[in-house]
């Protein structure tokens, strides 16, 4: 569903200098654990491929209507190549909840997609801090302080939430790690 044209536009914009998380390696784990994904019907995965390569496609730290904007670009590219306008839509859609990362329960696409765009939380150690890392380095124009008094505010709501990822296989995979993650870089910011 992704022409060419499309895709080489996608990947130069996942290849802009002010990116270190958003970038082709997050797009490329991300569609790699769709792949891996074998509950997935075909139209489902076509789905998860289009919104994930769309998902950040608009990223600039200092804004606040990336997803509305990426969604709105996935709307022109999808419409220019022909897809069918339900198809549109569900990208669209899919792309909107990686606002909040927060779904209706019976939303297992969705769930799955913000899970998918969640998983670095439960990375390794390691991992996770070369992602914080990246993100603070995006972050680059806020003062130190600023930054990591908002950063440990952000990462507290996600720990006090019920449960950080929507789809189940992925909870019981990454829920312990990542409250491992985030608990570990708070206390770090706010040492």
């Amino acid at each position: 569903m992704i022409s060419g044209a499309v895709r080489d536009e996608l990947i130069t914009r996942y290849g802009e200098p002010h990116r270190r998380y958003h970038t082709m390696t997050h797009i490329e784990d991300c569609l790699a654990q769709v792949a891996a994904s074998t509950d997935f019907s075909d139209e489902d995965r076509s789905l998860m491929d289009a919104a994930i390569w769309f998902h950040d496609a608009i990223y600039d730290a200092t804004r606040h209507d990336n997803e509305a904007e990426s969604a709105k670009l996935a709307v022109e590219r999808l419409s220019a190549a022909g897809a069918e306008q339900a198809f549109i839509h569900e990208v669209s859609r899919l792309i909107l909840l990686t606002a909040g990362h927060s779904v209706a329960p019976d939303d297992a696409i969705g769930a799955r997609l913000v899970s998918i765009d969640l998983s670095i939380l439960g990375a390794s150690p390691e991992r996770y801090d070369a992602y914080a890392a990246a993100i603070r380095y995006e972050y680059g124009h806020v003062p130190e302080p600023l930054y990591r008094a908002g950063r440990a505010a952000v990462l507290g709501r996600f720990l006090e939430s019920g449960r950080l990822f929507a789809d189940p296989v992925w909870a019981e995979r990454f829920e312990a790690p990542a409250r491992a993650n985030l608990s570990r870089e708070i206390a770090a910011l706010t040492a």
